[in-house]
């Protein structure tokens, strides 16, 4: 059975026919990210994640990380592909090259994240906070905190985390009580304890670099008291060297459900009075500093989701074409057996997840080509509206994105049968793995608490009418194609209640009926979902429509027609049910709210 992750064809569909990433290359920023480079690029990703990551996915989950006296060992196979990872320069895509960056459009790396991601997102996980910390170094650190740190740690020679989560905290961020002590010479002393720690602790690098949070004493209670400082295992040397052990502790690993090849740790600071750390940014300021990192990492938590249910259906796909059972239910009786591809449910369930996933993927690649053109664009008001749109479909891309990916890797595992719960096949560990991005990065509770809140009135609400007008756009694009009239129509319909509702909730939050406007959040983050996956779907039905009309070669042919009969499909059965969900949220039911706590159960 082949082995992908990820489909090249789709890929190359949207960075080039949907998005047309080339003509990033005619800015001076990106001229050398011409299509033949682009190219280059997805097929070294592609390899290295198929040859390289992909083989060591399963041993690496039986093998698991150890912690033995305060060190924390990662799978065996990890160093090789670390090794070449860090060789082929792919921590830091996107930054600047004088750091050891590559300089690359974000559309660019998201496309070999999905590779990487789909091949071995435990494994991804060192390299994705790495780049977040160096990320906040770059932002924040001062000229002599870059030198120190940056491009070891955008090369990979140096790791990095994020310690923010406490015990008691959890995801109250403002209740922490790890707390900094001003020293004579400006730095600070630590002391507190931090648990969830992805990469807290490695074997795979010589030194690494804790972004912290901790509230300096006498500062003001909640957020607005936290700042942020950079804390390294060891201690660094004039010549930048690693030197004195910092105190700062892995007290052990979790024992987790997936995920089994990235460590996540706890950790304590300052248990012998030593730990030191150098303020990154402003004090107080460092909630958000923070959110730099947390933004960047919530839409690398949608890719690792949405990877994860790529690589499922392609399993799933490449099963079915090839297990063969039961013959076809207008058969005569005594016929011989098909492959299950050609019952009609497992048809059904491969469609299902073939455009949630492709659907998923123009999303995604979508956000990181905002990030470009707001790169590129010289004009304040345009950079401002890019941001805006960026903004408003994080919580999408993480929260919602996450949901459906673990839908779609419970449907992956279940067109296996019986055998895709064992783990002869992938399918179980991707699904087990796939869970955690529902959790972390802010669960996708507060996702969609994030929408609602502070996402649906930004800009005064500019932001999110900016979205609905590149909606908008699709649609009157679609109408233009006689075949897609009627799917067009259906988008523009389910566009409106979403206005309607968002209207209806908005209003809420200004009122006595806020609560019931967040017993919603979630549903209204499930239904803006699936209308931003329509108008995905759609936007893709326009390209493919257009493209059948110039008489394509028969593959070419079967792509678009594929990807027209998929829009069809989630147009017509999945947006109609999310108009029924709109209605259920703006008759704004309470029962959830006026529900006694006695009453849910002893």
């Amino acid at each position: 059975m082949a082995q992908e992750v990820a489909d090249r064809r789709d890929v190359d569909f949207v960075l080039h026919e949907q998005l047309e990433v080339e003509q990033l290359s005619r800015h001076d920023h990106f001229s050398e990210f011409t299509r033949k480079t682009v190219d280059l690029i997805v097929s070294e990703a592609r390899n290295l994640a198929l040859k390289e990551l992909l083989s060591c996915q399963r041993e690496a989950d039986e093998e698991g990380c150890t912690f033995d006296s305060g060190q924390v060992t990662v799978p065996k196979a990890f160093h090789r592909a670390y090794d070449l990872f860090r060789q082929g320069e792919w921590i830091a895509m996107c930054d600047d090259p004088a750091w050891g960056g590559q300089g690359m459009p974000r559309t660019v790396a998201m496309a070999a994240e999905n590779y990487f991601n789909g091949a071995n997102f435990p494994f991804m996980l060192h390299n994705i906070l790495i780049h977040g910390a160096g990320k906040l170094v770059e932002r924040f650190g001062t000229d002599l905190q870059k030198k120190m740190y940056l491009k070891n740690m955008y090369t990979g020679k140096w790791g990095g985390s994020m310690l923010l989560t406490e015990p008691e905290a959890g995801s109250d961020v403002g209740a922490l009580t790890t707390k900094a002590v001003k020293n004579d010479d400006g730095t600070h002393r630590i002391f507190g304890s931090k648990i969830f720690i992805s990469s807290g602790d490695t074997d795979l690098v010589e030194n690494i670099i804790h972004p912290v949070l901790a509230r300096i004493e006498g500062a003001p209670a909640g957020t607005a008291g936290i700042s942020l400082f950079l804390v390294p295992k060891f201690r660094v040397n004039e010549d930048g060297t690693p030197g004195e052990f910092n105190d700062i502790v892995c007290t052990g690993i979790e024992h987790k459900m997936g995920i089994h090849g990235s460590p996540t740790c706890a950790m304590t600071l300052g248990g012998k009075g030593a730990c030191i750390g150098t303020l990154l940014g402003k004090e107080n300021k460092g909630m958000r500093a923070m959110f730099v990192m947390m933004n960047e990492a919530r839409l690398h938590v949608g890719m690792q989701g949405f990877a994860c249910a790529g690589a499922s259906y392609l399993n799933a796909l490449n099963y079915a074409r090839d297990r063969v059972q039961g013959a076809a239910l207008t058969a005569p009786k005594g016929s011989s057996g098909i492959p299950i591809i050609q019952h009609p449910d497992i048809r059904r369930t491969l469609l299902s997840m073939k455009t949630a996933s492709e659907a998923m993927r123009s999303l995604l690649f979508y956000v990181g080509f905002l990030e470009d053109r707001m790169t590129l664009s010289s004009d304040k008001d345009e950079k401002a509206r890019y941001q805006g749109l960026i903004d408003v479909l994080i919580p999408v891309a993480k929260g919602y994105v996450t949901d459906r990916a673990f839908e779609l890797c419970s449907s992956g595992l279940q067109v296996f049968g019986g055998y895709g719960y064992t783990r002869e096949y992938p399918q179980e560990q991707l699904l087990r793995d796939c869970r955690i991005t529902q959790i972390y990065e802010g669960t996708n509770g507060i996702q969609a608490m994030d929408l609602l809140g502070r996402k649906l009135g930004l800009n005064q609400g500019q932001a999110f009418m900016d979205l609905v007008t590149e909606v908008e756009q699709t649609i009157g694009a679609a109408k233009k194609e006689t075949e897609l009239v009627s799917l067009a129509d259906i988008l523009e319909t389910t566009l409106n209640h979403l206005k309607e509702t968002a209207g209806k909730l908005a209003g809420d939050l200004g009122s006595k009926n806020i609560l019931t406007a967040f017993v919603h959040a979630h549903p209204f983050l499930d239904v803006t979902g699936d209308t931003l996956m329509g108008w995905m779907l759609l936007w893709r039905a326009v390209i493919a429509a257009r493209k059948l009309g110039d008489n394509p070669k028969k593959k070419d042919a079967a792509f678009y027609q594929g990807q027209v009969t998929g829009a069809r499909f989630f147009i017509r059965t999945v947006l109609p049910v999310a108009q029924a969900k709109m209605a259920v949220i703006q008759a704004g039911d309470t029962s959830a709210l006026d529900m006694a706590d006695t009453s849910f159960g002893s």
